[in-house]
């Protein structure tokens, strides 16, 4: 046994993050990377202009404080005690109720799945309510949105029930033995999202005292860096997890997760940064895609012409730039494009693509995020509605945000553990370690199209 690990060793030497101590089965012509300059160097710029954002807007945050403090003490225009409680409260309820979630979907896969698809539409709609309530032409537009789209959900839920079975067998079984130390991993996480977001709220409010146009340009600058560094913590975390678990299900080894995270902060910090940046767009982009595809049809011959064209255009973007990369940026130290691109070129190999387009776990996350966004809002809109109504709109937007990317952090290990399980199986779909779940379903996709 001894001799043929280590003859796995030697085989993925040069792929490896160096110091890793995991082998590999793969075949040799899927594994030779060599990491080009161009793209060392993209890896390292990326997580250099990281580094920066995080520590120029640590100091933005600071001084936007300091004088909005200031300048509430000499005025009576802001208020800190009407305007950070609710907000701050918002984001503490962010962190507990998502970690309760990500532990009940751990737990009761199928009773997860059902609810987040049936309850999400109810609370976005009662989020909508609130911003109507509060009455301030920001405040109705998203209500406006929030109902519409509470109604969407809806209807959705009710195209796609017939496949919260599947959801229901791919969560479970691919989660069924999560990582030593998961749940410490995922509280360190949440815990990180829940104070970092209290800082950035610190510094939103104190740009809120002052309200000049460099104001309104500095809260969105605040908040575009949220965005991406609340997408770097959660695929630092999907990362670490993946590979884990794709060690598993590869392999049948039980990678310790702590060398997991440290390889992964030590060397992949870049890839994560790419691809925290591209998911989220070339994501968009494609299920925008598939929804205008839907609509238009095929009555309209131009409204068709242009729905396939922008198809097209989604369908290559997303080659370069998918959540299933993830995967061997973990395992093979590779560049996030070079491993988005090689992952789907396996997905397309074992025909899973339309498997996973047809797959609700990722709908699954984003659902559970716009429940607990819809909450945090609840709260913190109605509280500030109660103590003062022109701050409503704003808190109840920031409150949301915080609580749908919380959320999307805690669920990030369920996704990873997903991912890990297709990418695995693509790679080896003989393999005995893999039950009957996914066959089972591509042959049911089959006799459905046919």
């Amino acid at each position: 046994m001894a001799r043929t690990m280590q003859n796995f060793h030697m085989q993925t030497q040069q792929q490896r993050i160096p110091s890793t101590s995991i082998v590999k089965r793969q075949e040799p012509s899927s594994i030779k990377i060599e990491a080009t300059v161009a793209g060392q160097f993209l890896r390292k710029l990326f997580q250099i202009v990281f580094f920066i954002q995080l520590f120029l807007v640590s100091i933005l945050v600071i001084v936007l404080t300091i004088r909005g403090l200031i300048y509430a003490g000499n005025t009576n225009r802001f208020h800190p005690k009407k305007w950070y409680p609710p907000l701050l409260v918002s984001t503490a309820s962010a962190g507990i109720v998502s970690f309760i979630w990500q532990w009940i979907c751990f737990h009761y896969p199928s009773r997860a799945i059902r609810s987040a698809f049936w309850v999400s539409p109810l609370l976005t709609c009662a989020a909508g309510i609130v911003h109507v309530l509060i009455g301030s032409p920001v405040s109705l537009a998203a209500g406006t949105i929030a109902v519409v789209s509470g109604l969407i959900q809806s209807l959705y839920a009710c195209w796609v029930n017939l496949r919260f079975d599947y959801a229901t067998k791919i969560l479970t079984v691919s989660t069924s033995f999560p990582p030593e130390k998961t749940a410490t991993f995922v509280t360190v996480s949440i815990i990180i999202c829940v104070v970092y977001s209290s800082f950035l709220v610190i510094g939103i409010g104190g740009a809120t005292a002052t309200g000049t146009a460099f104001d309104v340009l500095f809260i969105v600058l605040i908040l575009l860096t949220f965005t991406w560094s609340m997408q770097v913590i959660k695929n630092m975390l999907y990362v670490t997890i993946s590979r884990v678990r794709y060690m598993n299900f590869a392999c049948g080894l039980d990678m310790n997760t702590q060398i997991a995270f440290r390889d992964t902060v030590k060397y992949l910090v870049g890839s994560v940064c790419i691809g925290s940046a591209l998911v989220p767009v070339n994501g968009t982009i494609r299920g925008s895609a598939r929804a205008i595809n839907l609509v238009a049809g095929d009555t309209d011959e131009f409204m068709f012409s242009c729905a396939n064209c922008y198809s097209g255009i989604a369908s290559t973007l997303i080659t370069y730039g998918n959540r299933w990369g993830f995967v061997h940026v973990g395992v093979y130290n590779k560049g996030f494009v070079q491993a988005s691109t090689d992952t789907w070129e396996l997905l397309k190999r074992a025909e899973l693509i339309s498997l996973i387009d047809s797959d609700l776990t990722g709908v699954f996350c984003f659902l559970s995020g716009v429940a607990v966004g819809s909450i945090c809002t609840i709260v913190g809109g109605t509280w500030t509605l109660t103590v003062h109504k022109s701050y409503a709109t704003e808190v109840s937007i920031y409150a949301f945000l915080i609580g749908y990317f919380t959320c999307r952090i805690a669920l990030a290990w369920h996704q990873a553990c997903v991912s890990a399980y297709y990418v695995a199986y693509a790679e080896n779909p003989e393999s005995i370690r893999f039950d009957e779940t996914i066959p089972a379903r591509v042959e049911e996709l089959r006799r459905y199209q046919s």
